[in-house]
């Protein structure tokens, strides 16, 4: 067995798995590893941005693009503590990276050395993120390291995908041993469950005795990769399919069956399909409050006396929030091509065809009614930029490989509600956390992820002056992402909540400055400037599409300060209700009990 530092150790290892990048800054914990991959520069690439929160982003972001892991690396103390909040907004969605943190030499644990923390358990920083992570692993000597390593990585890629980390205290980077490298189980291949062949006839059996059927997707369809086989199934057999943003484009939404997302800032069809499916197929998908209207029963869905088939690699998410008729623990691509297997076995298109055209002839109408009400936006011009407006420009100008990537904000409502995703892995959201920040760091991971595909960021401008400094990493690594900043001078989303469940009182969402509280914000065209990326104004809709144009073909980094009216409101298709105040009914559509 070679004699290796533990820090060689890990540098080879992310080598043999594969790991094109380390998206890391660095501190005194972790100089050893920095060495290590100085070493390797030729094999592996480390991205230092300004702020260990945007490395997490644009990790989990990478992954969700490439399906495959990139490591971070953080220092010990308030590096490692910056990290928590993109580990839990890639483990809340599913998404995947390789956590390494720095800790304090084994020779002074619990003796309160810089940085340690220390108060209940030696070197205990491993439980800030213990909730948002998948596991933590804290071996304390060289030989420790190659199971650790193998165990965490495959870890990280089997079952339901999450973020690992292995936590290494100082003198492991630099102590030697002799050690042998364990591989993961990458090139074997990760278990993809499917369901029993008695599960597949079961659902086929409740496909055949339905009128209204509908799928429900998300994040687990888009990770699967299973897109083709949704596809197949839902054409195959006639039957609408309801995402929500994660799942967005695994059937491409100019596919009549694809209805876009359901809750409140869902659209009309796709609300209405799930009040009245008699048959709902959720695959990959876990019911959570904004695509549940709160669970209120009738809003978005009626489960019971709607039948539920739940299908998730997560046992933990079956029937979580709505009883279930059959849960079945399976693989999404495995499932979706079972099912469409025993359906063609059964014979069964022609006379499911046949049986739903009815109930596709009212989602039609359905479809109708919802753009007939919504087309009158998308067609004003003016100053500011009229919401729906921005959404049909950007639409009108990227091509259908293009990938977006939202912050949380009122613009995310906007482009849930509106957007058409054409492919999968091309809309990012912040879904489970909506952790602020995610959309503006990680569109550099989803460029470095498809350098040959346009890659923009839709972020709010709270948001963007959370982590502007990912301008600067831009043009220190020539990573030519796009930023529309949605300016509208306010925590808008929150503002608008707080003026609805309080009589119109609003302190704290706006932004303004001095004693006439007019409305404030930078510049952010000169901002941009000033670190060395193209700005643009764009305060009127006429402006909006040649700024794109100009953006998509410059090849450089770039900001776009769109000036968004902010009195315009996206119209509530279902609900939502923060107990224990009140809900509100829909601005369009209709409330359904059974």
């Amino acid at each position: 067995m070679p004699r290796m530092k533990g820090a060689d150790l890990i540098a080879d290892f992310l080598i043999r798995e594969e790991v094109p990048y380390v998206f890391g800054i660095c501190g005194h914990g972790n100089v050893g590893m920095l060495d290590a991959l100085y070493e390797r520069q030729d094999r592996i690439r480390l991205i230092s941005p300004r702020h260990e929160q945007t490395a997490g982003h644009m990790a989990d972001a990478y992954y969700r693009i490439a399906h495959k892991p990139v490591a971070t690396l953080t220092s010990c103390g308030p590096g490692s503590c910056n990290l928590v909040m993109a580990t839990a907004c890639a483990s809340t969605d599913s998404s995947a990276f390789y956590a390494i943190t720095a800790n304090v030499p084994t020779s002074q644990f619990n003796r309160g050395p810089f940085q340690e923390s220390y108060r209940n358990q030696a070197a205990e920083f491993p439980v800030a993120l213990r909730p948002y992570v998948k596991r933590t692993f804290q071996p304390t000597r060289v030989d420790m390291l190659p199971l650790a390593l193998r165990q965490s990585y495959n870890l990280m890629l089997t079952g339901r995908p999450g973020p690992v980390n292995l936590d290494v205290p100082f003198n492991l980077f630099q102590e030697e041993d002799d050690v042998e490298m364990l591989a993961s189980d990458r090139g074997a291949g990760f278990v993809r469950p499917g369901a029993s062949p008695e599960d597949v006839r079961r659902v086929v059996d409740l496909i055949a005795a339905s009128e209204r059927p509908a799928f429900f997707v998300s994040h687990g369809v888009t990770l699967a990769e299973a897109g083709p086989e949704l596809t197949a199934v839902a054409e195959m057999l006639g039957i609408p399919v309801i995402s929500s943003p994660n799942g967005m484009g695994t059937v491409p939404m100019p596919n009549p069956l694809a209805l876009g997302f359901i809750g409140r800032n869902g659209t009309y069809p796709a609300n209405q399909a799930g009040r009245h499916c008699d048959l709902l197929i959720a695959v990959g998908a876990r019911f959570d409050d904004r695509s549940s209207s709160s669970w209120i029963p009738g809003y978005s869905w009626n489960i019971p006396p709607t039948r539920l088939v739940h299908v998730d690699i997560d046992p933990t998410e079956i029937g979580r929030n709505y009883p279930v008729d059959l849960g079945i623990l399976a693989d999404a691509k495995v499932f979706l091509a079972q099912l469409e297997e025993e359906a063609k076995r059964r014979n069964l298109a022609r006379s499911a065809r046949e049986r739903f055209a009815p109930w596709l002839e009212r989602i039609r109408g359905w479809r109708e009614e919802w753009e007939a009400f919504t087309a009158p936006g998308f067609g004003m011009s003016g100053s500011p930029l009229r919401p729906e407006r921005v959404v049909r420009e950007v639409r009108a100008v990227l091509p259908d490989d293009a990938i977006i990537s939202c912050d949380s904000g009122v613009h995310h409502n906007w482009f849930m509600q509106f957007w058409e995703a054409r492919q999968p892995q091309a809309m990012l959201n912040s879904w489970g956390f909506s952790a602020m920040g995610f959309g503006v760091s990680g569109i550099l991971g989803a460029k470095l992820a498809a350098p040959g595909r346009p890659c923009m960021a839709i972020v709010g401008d709270g948001g963007f002056t959370m982590t502007p400094h990912v301008l600067a990493t831009a043009v220190e690594y020539d990573i030519p992402a796009i930023w529309l900043v949605w300016n509208n001078y306010s925590w808008a989303a929150i503002r608008d909540i707080q003026i609805g469940m309080f009589g119109g009182r609003e302190i704290g969402t706006g932004f303004y400055s001095g004693p006439k509280h007019e409305p404030y914000n930078p510049d952010f065209a000169a901002m941009a400037r000033s670190y060395g990326v193209e700005g643009i104004a764009v305060k009127h809709s006429d402006q909006l599409g040649d700024a794109l144009r100009h953006a998509v073909s410059l090849g450089k980094p770039c900001v776009l300060d769109v000036h968004v009216d902010d009195k315009v409101k996206p119209p509530g298709t279902g609900t939502w209700q923060l107990p224990p105040t009140p809900y509100r009914e829909p601005v369009f559509g209709e409330r359904v009990v059974r």
